[in-house]
Parts: C-alpha cells; structure tokens; sequence
C-alpha cells in the first residue's frame, strides 16, 4: 500500500461518522479523489460520488459505505450522566469501559461507559448480560447544567477513534466497517487506468448501511447502473468460536471475498473471478443463500435489477471497537476491482 494511500485510509477511520452524521467524512474522501475524478458530486442524501469517463453508455457503481455504528445522545439526567440510544447493531457487553467521544457543536467531549464495580455487583447482577439503557455515559459534569453546555440531545456519540498497526501488516480499528469499503473503491478508481477503460466507473462512498442500506438505495438511482459491486467486510473465521462448517473458511491475509449466491449475478462473479486469477491476484470464496445485509441489496434491486456482486474484507470483532484487518487484503481488493473494471467493454452481456 502507497504512503498516501495508507495516510487516507487512516483519515478515513479517525474520521466520525456514526450513521446520519456522516457529513464530516466528505470532505476527506473529496479530497483525495479531486486529483484523478473526473467528477465529484455529493448529494443531498450525502453520498460523495466521484466517476472516471462519465460520458459512457456502460456504468458501473462501486459502493463502500462511509458510516460507522455509534450512539446518539437521548437523555441528559439531573446529575449530568448521559444516557444513549444505539445507531447501527451494538453488543452493549463491548461498550462497557470504552473511552467515548462526543461530536458536539463545540468539539469532541471525552467521556466514559462503565457500570457499577464487580466489588458492589450482587450475585444475581453478575449473571446479568449489560443492556444499553442500564449503561451511562460520564463526561465528568457536576450536574445537568453543567453537562447542557456543551452537549445537546441528538450529539452523536462514538468509541475513540484510533487506528493502530499489527503484526504481519494488520490493522486494528473502530469502523474498520465499512471504511475499508471506502478505500477500496475509492483506490480502485485511481488505480483504473483510464486508457483501458471502456465504461463509466463511479466510486460512491455510501450513507446509512447500517441503519438500513439507504445511502446506496438513493446513489444507485441516480447513477442507474448496469453493473454494481457492494465493497464490505465480512467475518473472519481464522480465530478461536467461530464455526468455519457454519460461516466458511475466511482468513486473515487469505484475500478479498468474493460472494456467491442467489443475490450475486453469477456473470458479474464469474468475471470477478477471471480478473483475479488473470492478474495473480489472492481471492477466497464465501456463500450466501440468503440476503447479504449489505449496499448490495440495494444496488441489486435498483430501477430494473442492477447485475451486481460482492467482494468482502475479512474483518476479525466485527462491531467492536477492535475490529482488525489485513492491508494486504484491502490493496488487493482495490487492484482486484480495478482490474475488473478495465476488462468491461460496452458490448458486455450480464443477462443470467
């Protein structure tokens, strides 16, 4: 991976953007395509979509969602707690002992989850699994007052955001899901050389997957493409209680994912799959019988059926704020859809 590449990858992820509060990570992604997009444009939704050759009659949509679980202030009580309301799907267990930021009007606010001490739990509370709304947030305020001066009601709330590297070029961070996706698409518009391509390319950085898959809902109808691949992580199987018989042999470093199933366009996976063992690239294969809960459900389903596939990120702790990938998967991913990209001609048949 390229030093500015890796720098915009950790941009991205010390970037907030709990669902509907993505707006600050547009002007990261914005950034970084302006040298090589053709076009930019960021809709009222607030997906950024940035294309090479828009003028051809064959388009394709790449699609990374940009927002990350988080909470969102409900309640500020008498004595200045906060008390949260989960953006995206939590296990309330993790968030216990985490450093939090809030994103206020007037700038991050650290502050606490934790619960009573195990030195004061009853036996009978020890046995009880944490719910969210047993759980608080401390920002250190003496009392209400205090606190309503700088937080309102509706403040997003997010783990601290800190990227960190691993051993054998991994990575751990929060929001691994989906930013990964981002980076993805966003390099394998830079990587397309543009004199190969033979069809529009628009890399999207999409909005509110994890609150229900919309930010791709609202892109691909305006791009209406003919062609779309979902960029998102899926679970690595290569660690201790994960039943590989149940989710599929997934490893860290093994390569992209490339998806299988009745929502993938069995054309679309066939070439994806050409373009991997064409240009030496890695790839692992994973099944889905059922919908995915990705942007590809979305794309699929868009105007008249989009011919759509998914590649996916092995991701270790999915929704946890120590999510943990391979570089090494991601840059091939990036190369893997360039690759694709640059073999489509305008003549190409995706009719099953």
């Amino acid at each position: 991976m390229e030093p500015d590449a890796l720098d915009f990858f950790k941009r991205i992820l010390e970037t907030p953007s709990p669902s509907g509060y993505e707006s600050t990570l547009q002007k990261v992604v914005r950034d970084y395509v302006s040298p090589f997009a053709e076009k930019i444009q960021t809709d009222v939704h607030g997906n950024v979509m940035a294309v090479k050759s828009p003028g051809s009659p064959l388009r394709v949509m790449l699609a990374g969602h940009c927002d990350q679980i988080g909470l969102v202030v409900g309640h500020i009580d008498s004595e200045g707690f906060l008390y949260v309301q989960a953006v995206g799907g939590w296990d309330p267990q993790v968030l216990v002992g985490q450093r939090m930021i809030v994103w206020s009007a007037e700038g991050p606010i650290f502050g606490v989850i934790a619960r009573k001490p195990i030195h004061l739990l009853t036996e009978e509370e020890r046995k009880q699994v944490p719910k969210l709304k047993d759980l608080w947030l401390d920002i250190g305020a003496a009392n209400k007052e205090e606190a309503e001066k700088s937080v309102r009601v509706g403040d997003p709330v997010t783990v601290e955001l800190a990227y960190r590297e691993m051993r054998n070029n991994r990575a751990a961070s929060p929001a691994m899901d989906d930013k990964c996706g981002v980076w993805v698409v966003m390099e394998a518009l830079r990587r397309i050389d543009t004199k190969k391509l033979n069809c529009a390319v628009y890399a999207v950085s999409t909005v509110q997957e994890e609150v229900g898959l919309r930010g791709a809902r609202t892109s691909a109808f305006h791009i209406d493409p003919q062609v779309g691949i979902a960029v998102d992580v899926t679970h690595a199987t290569d660690c201790p209680t994960i039943d590989k018989k149940q989710e599929g042999d997934i490893s860290l470093g093994g390569g992209p994912v490339i998806y299988r199933g009745p929502n993938m366009n069995p054309k679309v996976v066939d070439r994806l799959i050409d373009a991997a063992v064409d240009n030496e690239i890695r790839y692992q294969l994973a099944a889905s019988g059922k919908a995915t809960g990705t942007d590809a459900n979305s794309i699929q389903v868009n105007r008249g059926g989009v011919a759509t596939g998914l590649v996916s990120i092995p991701n270790r702790y999915m929704h946890s704020p120590v999510e943990m990938i391979s570089l090494d998967d991601m840059d091939r991913a990036a190369d893997l859809l360039a690759r694709f990209c640059e073999a489509l001609t305008p003549d190409a048949d995706f009719i099953p």
